[in-house]
């Protein structure tokens, strides 16, 4: 099982690159996310690796840091969503952005990657966003929705959650509900009316 490939870059094509490691050369498939952060030919660089074998290929995805290895994996165990496509979901959307999307049910958002229509969309949110709770913390204190994610944080945003909490809603379902509600109204809503805008992205 390939890890992680440390060579040069000997070719990038539009949706992968071959590395030459020690003479000989490794095809990875990757995002165009990671292929615009590659050095030009003939640079060292340096991927991580999922590799995934099958019966009639052995295929190896490249990916340029572990946030966006870590969601080609999350994807990939989403009925439907193959590892070619889960690429096109990473070159549509960044991480810290696939975690606001799904967090706020946002199917449009994840929709935008070629091959996910409404249905599949609508899938990937049911099915992650559970799962990616605890790297909600790992969103950017700069986005206007990281304030929901830390617990003890402060801000409209954190005291919306944290009613809707302990109004007996899951954390994830109030975080999406509350992420939903400040992507629509900015940043100027205070928590009075987030709380009441999040009960009724609840309600839908």
């Amino acid at each position: 099982m390939i890890a992680k490939l440390s060579g040069v870059i000997d070719q990038v094509e539009q949706d992968a690159v071959v590395i030459d490691v020690g003479g000989v050369g490794y095809l990875a498939f990757c995002s165009t996310a990671t292929i615009s952060r590659l050095p030009p030919p003939g640079s060292p660089a340096r991927l991580l690796i999922e590799t995934h074998v099958r019966e009639d290929h052995i295929h190896l995805y490249g990916f340029a840091d572990v946030a966006e290895r870590d969601w080609f994996r999350r994807l990939t165990t989403v009925q439907g969503v193959g590892a070619r496509l889960a690429l096109a979901i990473l070159s549509a959307t960044a991480p810290e952005q696939l975690t606001l999307a799904i967090l706020a049910q946002d199917k449009v958002a994840l929709a935008r990657a070629e091959g996910v229509g409404p249905r599949l969309a609508a899938r990937i949110v049911n099915e992650l966003r559970d799962k990616i709770t605890g790297i909600a913390a790992l969103i950017p204190t700069s986005s206007v929705l990281a304030s929901a994610v830390p617990e003890g944080a402060s801000g409209p945003a954190a005291d919306a959650v944290s009613a809707l909490v302990n109004l007996g809603y899951g954390r994830a379902d109030a975080f999406g509900a509350v992420a939903a509600a400040a992507q629509r109204l900015g940043d100027g809503a205070d928590t009075g009316v987030l709380i009441r805008a999040g009960l009724q992205e609840l309600a839908r």
